[in-house]
């Protein structure tokens, strides 16, 4: 190796490591020993040599992790747990980093060694590691690639980094010293490992933006919306007296809502299981003006201009609200189940009106069907939402009432459908497909009347706002987007999510959005500026659904493996987990008071979940040790053999479900 060669390697050695001083007084250096024509001594050279190839040979990342991993096993158990945080983020980088360098076949085998250690927190992440096999995948994998531009949060108290530090300096790990202070960053708080609570968040995976705890302490206005329905109402004092309405005989309203209820689906509640949930009411109305959370919730403006609601749905409103049932934990709600039979596995989603009148289902082959109930009920026979036809010709009859196919097909899309949402009012309907593309429909034309083109990738998600007009999108292009009926581009873009945005939900005053990702992260965002100001970080899988609590506070999110977390959106932590689905979350829903919320899962089973209790009860027992926060479970309503697909609260507080009938389930 001649003289040229060598010093090239110095002095790559000296950026790698960052010595800018040393680099300097080096080059210094070399212009002097070229004017002077000295030799560079011949034993020197070797040493680094022979240094800079042990420091980048394969074998070093993997003697270097195990001296690691046994040093963190063999650690003193009350630091022990915080110190095992670090190897999962280190084992994985460790393993990258050889296939990036072109050291495979010890890739595979340090891979294949540790893997263990990891797959009971980790596993899915592991599955997707698994086909990295050159560094071309690194690039082209997503999951991989995020990973590598982004950096770990790491919970852990003094104690434990200095332990560490020490541990890092004193053996001289270099290598694993290089990828801690590149791909990790520590939070690090006073005192002894106990102090540190929140467990679900000790170990997350962040973009290379503005850290997290930064972000969450931005100011949230959480509150409903100045001159709101609900607040009107309030002042009028409408909601108290005629809360008397449901002591006595049902309203001709309720009625049709009961009959819906029993014809809708199978699993339906019947008359009499309502009748009993109404004396449960009588018992607890003093809790409408005590428990009500809406009704004490802050007044903010609208960072959007709000469309004007007509004069007679309006009406129609202030009547649902007037007459709404009042649920607690006494007092659960009655539930109508529409039933999906004969899909064929090719039902994507579902979507129920606000009233329960309509329900919309996205199909595989590109349509829509939307199911009006009034007509559904006049049929004779069993009242199926029949999801597929029994002759191609019947598809062009649109909503027609003879037979069983009293449905409307909207046709228009390239692609599955992979999300419907109707508006507030019910006189739209948006659909989301693979095709890229968001349709409005028209349920009073039964026609398409837009074509909202911007997404690059399919569109997993749409979502109309609570007051109509706008609504929210999300897709596989890792971006969420604000639109508005009147124009065919997006108002806002909200990127920042390290994969597919795989849900979105409004905000109740409408200036924000949470959008749920497979990045296993939530993120709020402001409608008027676009700027993320909440990251919530707990969940262990991919997101699959938002919900808002009607007062604006609190938001629920399911995800993949069945896990709901409830999460204060002023704090930006998780308040509450909600363990009890076997199967992923697919629809979550608050009751209009805010006392319940409601989640459907792939295990067929609806349950409900006491919320008022649970957000009370841990604020005066926060600090005490060994306290378990958990979400208490009321109620587990199993269907025969239908996961539930959608969930939706009526201004009444009747509760809407759907979801295909399946087989297999």
């Amino acid at each position: 190796m001649d003289e040229e060669e060598i010093e090239k390697a110095v002095v790559a050695y000296l950026k790698k490591k960052g010595f800018k001083q040393t680099e300097l007084a080096f080059q210094e250096e070399q212009q002097l020993n070229k004017n002077t024509n000295s030799q560079v001594d011949p034993d020197v050279t070797k040493k680094i040599l022979s240094f800079s190839e042990f420091e980048t040979g394969p074998e070093r990342y993997q003697e270097e992790y195990s001296k690691l991993r046994s040093w963190a096993y063999s650690s003193l158990d009350l630091y022990k747990h915080e110190l095992l945080r670090v190897l999962y983020p280190v084992f994985i980088h460790c393993f990258m980093e050889l296939v990036a360098r072109g050291h495979i076949q010890e890739a595979r085998a340090f891979f294949d060694s540790y893997r263990e250690d990891h797959e009971m927190m980790h596993l899915r992440d592991l599955q997707k590691l698994e086909g990295v096999l050159s560094p071309s995948h690194l690039k082209e994998m997503e999951f991989a690639h995020s990973i590598r531009l982004s950096k770990v949060n790491i919970k852990m108290c003094q104690y434990s980094y200095d332990l560490l530090l020490q541990y890092l300096h004193k053996t001289e790990s270099i290598t694993m010293l290089g990828i801690i202070n590149e791909r990790i960053n520590f939070q690090v708080s006073p005192g002894q490992p106990g102090s540190i609570s929140d467990d679900a968040e000790v170990v997350t995976l962040v973009g290379s933006g503005p850290d997290a705890s930064l972000l969450n302490q931005k100011e949230i206005h959480w509150g409903l919306l100045e001159d709101s329905l609900e607040e009107r109402l309030e002042k009028t004092g409408g909601m108290v007296p005629d809360s008397e309405k449901f002591d006595g005989d049902p309203k001709e309203g309720e009625v049709e809502e009961n009959k819906k209820s029993v014809e809708g689906g199978k699993q339906g509640a019947s008359l009499k299981k309502q009748k009993k949930d109404k004396v449960g009411v009588a018992t607890g109305k003093s809790s409408r003006t005590e428990g009500s959370t809406v009704t004490t919730a802050p007044r903010v403006k609208p960072e959007l201009a709000l469309p004007a609601i007509p004069a007679e749905v309006e009406h129609s409103i202030l009547e649902d609200l007037r007459n709404r049932v009042q649920l607690s934990n006494a007092a659960l709600p009655s539930v109508s189940f529409y039933t999906f039979v004969n899909t064929h596995n090719g039902l994507n989603c579902a979507s129920i009106s606000h009233d329960g009148s309509l329900v919309a289902g996205g199909f595989s082959d590109s349509s829509l069907k939307v199911w009006d109930m009034a007509k559904l009920g006049q049929q004779t026979g069993p009242s199926f939402l029949q999801g597929e036809t029994d002759s191609p010709s019947s598809e062009h009859v649109l909503g027609s009432s003879g037979g069983r196919r009293c449905y409307t097909l909207f046709q228009g899309h390239s692609g599955p459908v992979y999300s419907a949402s109707f508006s507030p009012y019910g006189d739209f309907l948006l659909s989301s497909s693979s095709d890229s593309t968001i349709r409005l429909w028209s349920t009073r034309l039964n026609a398409n009347l837009v074509c909202y083109k911007g997404h690059n990738y399919p569109v997993w998600d749409v979502q109309f706002s609570p007051v109509g007009h706008y609504f929210a999108s999300c897709s596989h292009d890792r971006t969420a987007r604000i639109w508005s009926m009147d124009r065919i581009q997006p108002l806002r873009i909200m990127a920042g999510h390290l994969s597919d945005v795989d849900c979105v939900q409004w905000h109740a005053n409408c200036n924000y959005i949470a959008t749920g990702s497979s990045d296993k992260t939530v993120r709020l965002w402001d409608v008027q500026s676009g700027d993320c100001v909440r990251i919530f970080i707990g969940h262990r899988s991919m997101i699959l659904s938002l919900a808002m609590s009607p007062d604006g506070r609190y938001m629920a999110s399911g995800d993949e493996d069945g896990t709901v977390m409830m999460w204060d959106l002023s704090s930006g932590r998780c308040i509450t987990p909600l363990v009890g689905h076997s199967s992923c979350v697919w629809s979550l829903a608050f009751s209009g008071e805010g006392s319940l919320l409601a989640s459907g899962s792939a295990d067929c089973t609806v349950k409900l979940w006491d919320v008022t209790t649970s957000t009370k009860a841990p604020l005066k027992e926060e600090n005490k040790p060994g306290i378990n926060n958990r979400l208490r479970s009321l109620k587990t309503l199993p269907t025969k053999a239908t996961p539930v697909y959608a969930l939706r609260f009526s201004r009444r507080n009747l509760l809407f479900a759907a979801g295909a009938f399946s087989k297999g389930a």
